[in-house]
C-alpha cells in the first residue's frame, strides 16, 4: 500500500457532518492564524523593535531566533509530558499559554526581557501544530490527510497575507507592542473556539511518555526532521530580513513593506493548498520538487534584488515553498508508527530550527558585509542541503526494504 494511503496508526476517521468538520478545522485554523501572525509580524517590525531598544537590526533578529528555539525546546517536552492528556484539553492549555505570552511580550520593559518572553511564548507553538495536524488527519479518509492538514495550516498562511501585513502596518503607525497585544487576543479567541467546537475526547489507548519517546528510535523520523530543519531554513533566511532588503537594496519606501509581506503570504497560501494536493498524490516528489525550486528562486533573488519587480516575484515564489510543510507532516505520520504526537510536534521544532538557522546565517552574512541580498544565497545553499538529506533518507529506505526482502 502506498504511503499516501496509509492511515494514522491506531486511528480511524470519526464520522461527522461536513459542518462539524468545518467548524473544527476553523477553530484550529484561527489558532494557526494567531501563531503565524505572532511569528512573522516581528520580521516586518525588526527595524522598529531595534530602534526602540537601541540595538541593530541583526541584533533585533535574536528575538526571532529566541522564539524559534522556544518552539524547538517546547515541542518535544510538552508532547512527552502531556502524552496522557486528551487532545482537546492539551490544545486549550497550549493556546492559553500562547495568548498570555504575547500579552506579556507587549509589555516587555527591555530588550533582554523581550527576547526571553519570545522564547517562553514559543514553547507551546510546535505542540499545538502537531496535535492540531493529528486532529485534522483523523477527520478525513487517509488519502486526503495532507489536504486536511493544509486546511488547518491555512490559518498560518493567511496570517502572512492578512495578519502579518496588518500587524506590521499598525506596528509602524502605533507601536510594535500593539501588534503583540492583538496576537494575544487571537490566542484567547482560539481558546473559546476550541472549547465550543472541538469534541471532548479520550486519551489515546496505550498513550504514555515512553511510547512517544519511541519516535527517537526511528531513523526515518530523524531524516524527515532533518529535511525540514535544513531545507526550510532558506525561507527564513530571506524573509527574516525582507523589510531591509526591500528598503535598502531595492530602494522601496517603508510603506511598501506590508505589500511585500502580503506577496509572501499569497505565495504561502498557494503553495500550502497546491502543494498539499500534489503531496496526496506523490509525497516524496512534492518534497524534492519544492526544495529544488526554492534553491533556484532564492539564487535568482540574490542576483536581482535591486529590481523591485523581480524582488516582488521572488518573494511570492519563496513564500510558496511552504508547500513542504504539510508534506513533511504527512511523511512523519507514515514513519512515526505509534509515536504520533511527539513526531508531529517535532515537525515544528524542525521548522523552527530552520527559522533560527536561517535568521542566524542570514544575519551572519549581512554582518560580514555581503549585504541583505546575500540572504538569497544562504537560502539556496540550505535548500540544496535539504535535498541531500532527502537523498540520504531515500537511500536508507531502500536499504531497509532490500533487507526485509532478503529476510523474507
Amino acid at each position: 500500500m502506498a504511503a499516501a494511503d496509509r492511515a494514522v496508526p491506531g486511528e480511524k476517521p470519526v464520522p461527522r457532518s461536513r459542518l462539524a468538520v468545518a467548524l473544527i478545522e476553523l477553530a484550529l485554523a484561527v489558532g494557526s492564524f494567531g501563531i503565524g501572525t505572532g511569528e512573522f509580524a516581528i520580521m516586518g517590525l525588526l527595524p522598529n523593535v531595534a530602534q526602540e531598544f537601541g540595538v541593530t537590526t541583526p541584533e533585533a533578529g535574536y528575538a526571532i531566533s529566541a522564539y524559534a528555539l522556544g518552539v524547538v525546546v517546547g515541542a518535544p517536552i510538552i508532547a512527552v509530558l502531556a502524552a496522557k492528556l486528551a487532545r482537546q484539553t492539551l490544545l486549550l492549555v497550549l493556546m492559553a499559554v500562547f495568548a498570555f505570552g504575547n500579552v506579556v511580550s507587549a509589555l516587555a520593559p527591555g530588550f533582554e526581557s523581550f527576547v526571553l518572553l519570545r522564547f517562553l511564548t514559543g514553547l507551546p507553538h510546535g505542540a499545538y501544530f502537531g496535535v492540531a495536524a493529528l486532529v485534522a488527519a483523523s477527520l478525513v479518509e487517509p488519502r486526503k490527510r495532507t489536504q486536511a492538514v493544509a486546511r488547518v495550516m491555512l490559518g498560518l498562511t493567511v496570517a502572512t497575507l492578512l495578519g502579518t501585513p496588518v500587524a506590521t502596518w499598525f506596528g509602524q503607525i502605533l507601536s510594535w507592542r500593539v501588534a503583540f497585544a492583538a496576537v494575544g487576543f487571537l490566542g484567547a479567541l482560539t481558546v473559546v473556539l476550541i472549547w465550543l467546537f472541538l469534541p471532548k475526547d479520550k486519551v489515546q489507548e496505550g498513550a504514555s511518555p515512553i511510547r512517544e519517546l519511541g519516535a527517537f528510535k526511528r531513523k526515518q523520523v530523524w531524516f524527515t526532521l532533518g529535511i525540514g530543519a535544513v531545507g526550510f531554513g532558506g525561507l527564513f533566511s530571506v524573509f527574516s530580513y525582507i523589510a531591509s532588503t526591500a528598503t535598502q537594496v531595492a530602494q522601496m519606501p517603508e510603506s511598501a513593506v506590508p505589500m511585500m509581506m502580503a506577496l509572501f503570504g499569497s505565495g504561502m497560501i498557494v503553495g500550502n493548498l497546491v502543494g498539499a494536493w500534489f503531496a496526496d498524490r506523490n509525497l516524496i516528489g512534492t518534497i524534492a520538487g519544492t526544495l529544488a525550486g526554492s534553491a533556484v528562486v532564492m539564487s535568482i533573488l540574490s542576483l536581482t534584488a535591486e529590481n523591485p519587480y523581480m524582488l516582488s516575484i521572488c518573494v511570492f515564489l519563496v513564500g510558496s515553498s511552504v508547500a513542504i510543510g504539510p508534506a513533511l507532516q504527512t511523511r512523519l505520520m507514515d514513519v512515526a508508527a505509534d509515536a504520533q504526537t511527539l513526531a508531529a510536534a517535532l515537525n515544528h521544532s524542525a521548522f523552527n530550527i530552520a527559522n533560527a538557522l536561517g535568521a542566524w546565517l542570514g544575519g551572519l552574512a549581512i554582518a560580514s558585509g555581503y549585504g541583505f541580498a546575500s540572504t538569497g544565497w544562504v537560502g539556496a545553499i540550505l535548500a540544496v542541503g535539504g535535498l541531500v538529506v532527502l537523498a540520504l533518507s531515500m537511500a536508507s529506505d531502500q536499504r531497509s526494504a532490500r533487507a526485509e526482502m532478503c529476510k523474507a
